[in-house]
């Protein structure tokens, strides 16, 4: 059976029970109800599960999944720590601790885009989100690796990504400020709206204006990066949404330039990327290709990518995922989420591996065409529904992951009652998912990877709430008979409970545990 497919008969019927891990991206847990999305829905289903089974929370943030204190979780961290069964170390903090102590200028792959660009002569253009957000990159990176080639001798020039999703919409001021301080001779040549920058969804005519503007100073124009966003503000547009815009002189990229992607977090940076420097890409025209002396990036965005470039921060082997320990069993497996999250439940979620496993299969379910969630908040969950109920139905698959995006990408636009209805289709598509679940004799853990729509107003500021929160995230068994309690623990521990219900012996690499609590069913965890 080939990918984005489902099965018509049940060609392979397992003696096991089918388990089936939802997901539903940005659902946290908070006792305010105050502007919580999720509390103020109309969510019977995912309250009746709470109320008749086994519950329990998970720890979905900061070194809970390898973050450094005070870090929200994200998409990317949680798939990994959930998949890996194991807390598995960030590249945030590796790059953090390398800067810290210096030893980010001992690699290799920097020493060579140093060494290409002092040949050449060319600039070095360093784009990233600046944001102290760390989901996606950190400003703190930027400014310290644009010293860096200052100090070498390379001129540099600063693509600032502006954020305002995974930080307060209106924040870009106070961060490229402090940007300037911590890098006081770097020059930002454009500013642009991860709107544009950071499309994952290949929606090319966002990329194209991105690109337009940070290789060929082609855009909007302002004399300064605070201006640009000034006049972005006046115009009710927040930082995500940022026009491509260039800043005073800057004219493009030349011949002999070089490229140091900044972003340590690969989806939204790979279209851009490809826009830029794959000479094979065509999905927008490209009269003027630019011939670079040297690209880097902070980390591997794709195998596709690593062969284009130099990688500062190479991933590290993760062995022994629950994709692989299903796969090794001769298993059948099944991945499903819409556009926005299919990376997550099958790159991230095998811990960086893009090749499928044997006995895997995935679906993959266009997100809709719409500018911003809030105005289809429904997005393709009825159709992943549809789809994962087959699934379940057809008796093939010994294990299911399913992601549902809604609560996460809806919440990220503020808007509270689109965030609302976002919650109350996940919830209905819950009682779909139930129903086929016990039909099938299966067992199913309901869970999140990190809180969103549980705060859409950041009480300090009063300004709408677009990032993930560090709230815990809820933990529900259902289908379980025989097991009364489960125990609350962090996301790493979802593998080895997986496994525990499987049947499956757990690999010594998953240092996560079950959290069935079968030895002391009285002593329930829920909370």
């Amino acid at each position: 059976m080939t990918a984005n497919t489902t099965p018509d008969a049940p060609a392979h019927r397992t003696a096991r029970r089918p388990a089936v891990l939802c997901i539903l991206d940005g659902w946290g847990d908070s006792p305010d109800r105050e502007n919580n999305a999720i509390a103020m829905a109309d969510t019977p289903v995912f309250d009746a599960l709470r109320a008749d089974c086994p519950t329990a929370q998970l720890d979905a943030s900061e070194g809970f999944v390898g973050l450094p204190s005070g870090q929200m979780g994200n998409s990317e961290v949680g798939h990994m720590n959930i998949g890996a069964g194991r807390v598995v170390m960030q590249d945030l903090p590796r790059i953090d601790a390398a800067i810290a102590d210096g030893a980010i200028t001992a690699l290799s792959e920097l020493k060579r885009f140093v060494a290409d660009l002092k040949e050449s002569g060319g600039t070095a253009h360093l784009i990233g989100l600046m944001s102290p957000g760390g989901v996606h990159a950190h400003q703190d990176h930027i400014a310290a690796l644009a010293n860096i080639l200052k100090d070498q001798g390379i001129p540099v020039a600063i693509h600032a990504i502006l954020d305002g999703r995974d930080t307060p919409p209106k924040s870009a001021l106070d961060y490229l400020k402090a940007f300037h301080a911590a890098a006081p001779d770097a020059t930002v040549a454009t500013v642009v709206g991860r709107f544009y920058a950071m499309d994952r969804d290949q929606r090319w005519d966002r990329v194209g204006l991105a690109r337009d503007a940070i290789r060929d100073g082609k855009g909007e124009t302002a004399a300064s990066d605070t201006d640009a966003v000034a006049t972005s503000y006046e115009a009710g547009k927040a930082d995500e949404f940022v026009l491509p815009t260039v800043i005073a002189d800057y004219r493009g990229m030349v011949d002999g330039d070089g490229i140091l992607m900044m972003n340590f977090r690969a989806d939204r940076a790979r279209e851009i990327l490809h826009a830029m420097i794959d000479p094979d890409f065509d999905a927008l025209p490209d009269e003027h290709p630019v011939r670079f002396a040297a690209v880097a990036g902070m980390v591997e965005y794709s195998s596709d990518l690593a062969g284009m470039m130099g990688v500062l921060f190479p991933p590290e082997d993760l062995p022994a995922t629950l994709g692989e320990v299903v796969s090794q069993k001769s298993l059948k497996q099944l991945r499903i989420a819409e556009t926005e999250k299919y990376a997550h439940v099958t790159f991230f979620f095998n811990g960086g591996r893009e090749e499928v496993f044997d006995g895997e299969d995935r679906i993959l379910v266009p997100s809709p065409k719409v500018a911003t969630y809030d105005l289809q908040p429904e997005m393709s969950a009825a159709e992943v529904t549809d789809k994962l109920v087959h699934a379940i139905d057809s008796g093939v698959y010994d294990l299911i992951v399913v992601n549902y995006a809604n609560t996460d990408m809806v919440g990220h636009t503020g808007d509270v009652d689109a965030a609302i209805k976002a919650v109350e289709t996940v919830d209905g598509c819950l009682g779909r998912l139930r129903d086929s679940v016990l039909r099938a004799g299966g067992v199913m853990l309901i869970t999140a990877d990190h809180g969103n729509a549980e705060m859409m107003v950041n009480p300090a500021s009063g300004q709408a709430h677009t990032a993930h929160t560090m709230n815990r995230v809820p933990l529900i068994l259902v289908g379980a008979e025989d097991i009364p309690a489960i125990k609350s623990g962090r996301l790493a521990d979802l593998a080895p409970t997986l496994l525990a219900l499987m049947g499956i012996e757990q690999p010594p690499q998953m240092t996560g545990v079950s959290l069935l609590d079968l030895p002391h069913p009285s002593r329930a965890a829920a909370e």
